[in-house]
């Protein structure tokens, strides 16, 4: 079966992108068909491999029209074995046009059924907020996979996020697990960032991660070079962290 991650945090700067990115590269390198769906408006993962004015069209255009499928907009990447399913700025304009829509929590799931089966993994990088796009992501995901900064307030919010899972699994979408949490941003050289680690261990147990992604300045320039860090610095700290962290998430989902 294909495995759908929504990487989720309504927290923003806790690396969902890099997270998203750099995972699914390194699913391709491990030679599963991956697709990257970019669900924030920011569209800072369409970025990293696409210029938006070569863009015709994007999710935004799928969810808002039933006439345009997810087939049609996604694009194969550089890298082999990954496409992406890019963003636009217009995304932020797509939960006042679902409000009221009978089918508005079930827009993204609909248009994944077609071509699902034609991935082994899909990914989908959310936006800092719990709203209805990102509630389109859990309902169409099997698994959600929480990035926490390794920072003051790393878990604020954190309640809500569950909570939001809990709802989503009562009624839209049972079989929705939370598949993890990874800390990001992390410096093993600090007091704060051990005690960091720590608190969500207590918080999440054996649902954290053992690989953390350490804070690696390779991982924050790849973007500017429209490059995932496997080709940008594949020997960097970076590129370990989440070669070892695709390999965790693989043997949890196998």
């Amino acid at each position: 079966m294909t495995t759908v991650i929504a990487i989720a945090n309504q927290k923003g700067g806790v690396g969902k992108t890099t997270t998203a990115t750099n995972l699914a590269a390194a699913f391709a390198m491990k030679k599963k068909r991956t697709l990257l769906i970019d669900l924030d408006p920011q569209a800072n993962t369409t970025l990293t491999f696409f210029p938006l004015d070569e863009l015709a069209q994007s999710v935004y255009d799928v969810l808002a029209d039933h006439h345009v499928k997810l087939a049609e907009v996604v694009k194969p990447t550089r890298t082999p074995n990954l496409c992406v399913a890019p963003a636009k700025i217009a995304l932020a304009k797509l939960e006042t046009l679902l409000v009221g829509q009978f089918d508005a929590p079930y827009r993204l799931k609909d248009a994944l059924a077609p071509c699902r089966d034609e991935f082994d993994m899909i990914l989908i990088d959310t936006p800092p907020a719990l709203g209805l796009i990102t509630v389109n992501a859990l309902v169409a995901s099997t698994h959600l996979l929480v990035p926490i900064q390794a920072a003051y307030y790393a878990m604020e919010g954190s309640d809500d996020l569950l909570d939001t899972l809990e709802r989503i699994r009562s009624r839209p979408n049972p079989e929705l697990q939370l598949l993890g949490v990874v800390i990001t941003l992390f410096d093993k050289r600090t007091n704060l960032a051990r005690d960091i680690h720590k608190q969500v261990c207590t918080v999440f147990g054996d649902k954290v991660f053992k690989t953390v992604v350490n804070k690696n300045v390779r991982l924050e320039e790849s973007p500017a070079y429209k490059e995932t860090v496997f080709t940008f610095a594949p020997d960097s700290s970076g590129a370990q962290d989440y070669e070892r962290l695709a390999r965790e998430v693989l043997q949890r989902v196998q």
